[in-house]
């Protein structure tokens, strides 16, 4: 079977390769811009909306032309692939079974990416000695930029697909798709487990262990999120209206890497969790949660003005850090390459039914971490009770599938 994965590499640009970085990603993002106001405008006065092939022929006007010659000085490519990205992007908006947001208009220095879709314009040199015998780091070929060096942090494996360039707290890096062959993973049926997410404990298992950050872990993201106040409150200090000052460009840039260093930890440990469950289950059940819904604000309208606004706002923000959907697509992931499956259940009264008597009733949950059945007696951590049921839900839902063992029909 062919495997597409991703590896995401630090780019150790000089400073006239990331000037140039810059003007190829601000040549992408005019690109965006422009090309998404000529489609509002014909949306507006009812005209039918450009295909991405009319896009592309406009595109090569404007490179060609003395008004917005300076396109041409990027790459083409990556200037293309966002006319695609903006195409599927605008049609998904329009989709009435399931519409997405709109897209909207891109500002300088918030999310510059480049986009290399042919693998024949990609290069990469993985040699890390020169002819005498130095050190030397690997590097990597964008066209009009040059040989990139960049840091090996892991092997890279199979044929490039693509590569993406990003930037991202004034830090470039580079994320490189790739195929290989491999072998086709044993599918696997055991062991079962059951697994509860929430936000004090991050995780319980249907066997009682609760999974949460270590205490170190736990301080150092305290440390760092205290630290991300502070660069935040001084933000606001210098923001002002109008033509922004350099010291504000500076901060601005201070909060950026040090909501990454929040984010990186939290990631981290989002990582290593999922593949720790991954190694030792071969099939998860979870609750097919709607985070989004979930996590709606309950500010209401101004006709009908939601209650205990604070309090839902500090929920939604906790649910929001646990990264609960990162983990399971995580686990998802890293259970099917080693023949696992997560499988979700149905969410409804997991947490308020007696997992030994089967009894349901919102009197069972008395506070947050208890359980206790008021039919038989049953006495049990909260979380740990939810995770079986979701266990035995899982189980009940595997016997109603058909299909071969191990199978499982959505």
């Amino acid at each position: 079977m062919k495997r597409i994965q991703a590896f995401k590499l630090r780019l150790v640009p000089t400073i006239e390769q990331e000037r140039l970085l810059s003007r190829h990603a601000g040549c992408v993002r005019f690109v965006w811009n422009k090309a998404l106001d000529l489609q509002t405008r014909r949306l507006e006065a009812g005209m039918p909306l450009l295909s991405y092939g009319d896009l592309a022929k406009i595109l090569t006007l404007w490179r060609s032309s003395k008004e917005y010659g300076f396109l041409s000085s990027g790459p083409v490519h990556p200037q293309q692939q966002t006319l695609k990205n903006l195409d599927r992007a605008i049609w998904e908006a329009l989709d009435r079974t399931n519409p997405k947001r709109f897209p909207r208009f891109k500002r300088k220095g918030e999310g510059d990416s480049l986009r290399y879709p042919d693998p024949l314009q990609v290069k990469l040199d993985l040699a890390t000695r020169d002819a005498e015998g130095r050190n030397l780091l690997p590097r990597i070929f964008f066209p009009k930029v040059g040989w990139v060096k960049v840091r090996l942090s892991r092997p890279v494996v199979g044929e490039i697909r693509n590569a993406t360039v990003t930037r991202k707290a004034g830090r470039w890096a580079v994320s490189i798709q790739t195929e290989r062959n491999v072998q086709e993973p044993t599918p696997r049926t055991s062991p079962e487990i059951g697994l509860d997410l929430g936000v004090v404990s991050f995780a319980t298992l249907s066997d009682g262990t609760r999974i949460h950050p270590d205490e170190r872990l736990l301080r150092a993201m305290e440390r760092a999120e205290v630290r991300l106040r502070w660069e935040q409150r001084k933000l606001s200090r210098k923001y002002r209206k109008g033509p922004k000052s350099r010291n504000f460009a500076k901060q601005k840039l201070r909060v950026a890497r040090a909501f990454e260093e929040v984010a990186n930890m939290r990631q981290d440990f989002l990582h290593k969790t999922s593949t720790a469950t991954g190694e030792t289950q071969a099939v998860v059940y979870v609750e097919d949660l709607k985070i989004r819904n979930m996590t709606r604000s309950a500010r209401g309208t101004r006709e009908t003005p939601g209650r205990n606004v604070r309090q839902k706002s500090g929920l939604n923000r906790s649910i929001l850090s646990q990264g609960w959907g990162t983990f399971l697509s995580f686990l998802e992931d890293k259970l099917t390459r080693r023949g696992g499956r997560l499988v979700r259940v149905d969410p409804r009264n997991t947490s308020r039914t007696c997992s030994d008597c089967g009894h349901v009733s919102a009197e069972n949950r008395p506070d947050q971490a208890t359980f206790r059945c008021v039919s038989c007696g049953h006495a049990d951590h909260a979380d740990v009770n939810a995770a079986k049921n979701i266990l035995r839900a899982g189980h009940a839902r595997r016997a109603c599938s058909p299909g071969q063992p191990g199978e499982f029909v959505a």
